[in-house]
């Protein structure tokens, strides 16, 4: 009986806009090069959609643009790969296992009707403290991450008003949420959600690398930007944030590994993954 890699398909929802998300992905699966091997899919650009049954794991990307819109195709091709998920770990013991990331989180919440998604009055960009909630102090996804953690944002949508009918009859929880904002009236955006055991998102950029970030914010009109809205000193402490080891390098060095981690973990444990 030998053993064989496991399968991880990893959904890009960049749309063709260069990006750094997708090198940093590809950065922390190279870590597990020695259990997965993997394939990418363009769902926007090409609507290419992996088949359910060949992959044993799945992590779909942050992208830009609208989390309500589509083009009628890759968008509804999208919404039924959630769905075939969901009812495959109905009724199979070997899970498939999910991690959805920012415009795939949003997208999620939308289909599955756990919250209102809206437009964010001003860009959220930036280093960010994120806050596990009761459940989510207990949830695998986010064990050794301190709490309040840190990591990247970069949104101008937001999951607010959590549907608890909805959350009660999918098992749903939320496991994280924006930071108190005391000033503000505004509502505390939702960050991470477990949908189930095996479908967990979040809307923050776990990621993220302090190089990637660092890369974009020397971008002469992304600095600008953000010190038109948040001013030098703001500026320079994300700049600080960035280079301490207890922040985002720990998120990017613990997050998505939990995920593959326990996703391998649970996936060698259900018998179909010995080849006879």
């Amino acid at each position: 009986m030998g053993k064989r890699k496991l399968n991880l398909a990893i959904l890009d929802m960049y749309d063709g806009e260069p990006n750094q998300g997708m090198r940093c992905i590809k950065d922390i699966v190279a870590r597990f090069e020695g259990q997965l091997t993997y394939k990418i899919f363009d769902v926007r650009g090409k609507a290419e959609i992996p088949e359910i049954r060949d992959y044993d794991m799945f992590i779909s990307t942050g992208g830009p643009g609208s989390p309500e819109e589509g083009d009628g195709n890759w968008d509804l091709k999208y919404y039924d790969f959630l769905d075939q998920i969901w009812i495959w770990n109905q009724n199979h013991n070997h899970k498939k296992h999910i991690l959805l990331i920012c415009h795939s989180f949003q997208m999620a919440c939308r289909h599955f009707g756990l919250g209102t998604l809206t437009k964010r009055k001003s860009t959220s960009f930036g280093v960010m403290s994120v806050h596990k909630t009761a459940e989510g102090q207990k949830d695998a996804l986010l064990q050794n991450l301190d709490n309040p953690f840190w990591a990247i944002d970069s949104r101008d949508y937001q999951v607010i008003q959590p549907d608890m009918k909805k959350f009660k009859v999918l098992g749903a929880k939320i496991i994280a949420l924006e930071k108190i904002r005391d000033h503000v009236e505004y509502e505390r955006a939702i960050m991470a959600i477990r949908f189930t055991d095996e479908i967990v998102g979040t809307q923050f950029h776990p990621e993220a690398d302090p190089v990637s970030f660092l890369a974009h914010l020397k971008k002469a009109e992304v600095k600008e930007k953000i010190i038109a809205v948040k001013g030098k000193i703001k500026f320079r402490k994300m700049l600080e944030h960035l280079i301490d080891e207890d922040k985002i390098y720990k998120t990017n060095e613990t997050l998505i590994p939990n995920f593959l981690e326990q996703s391998i973990q649970k996936a060698k444990a259900s018998k179909s993954l010995t080849l006879i």
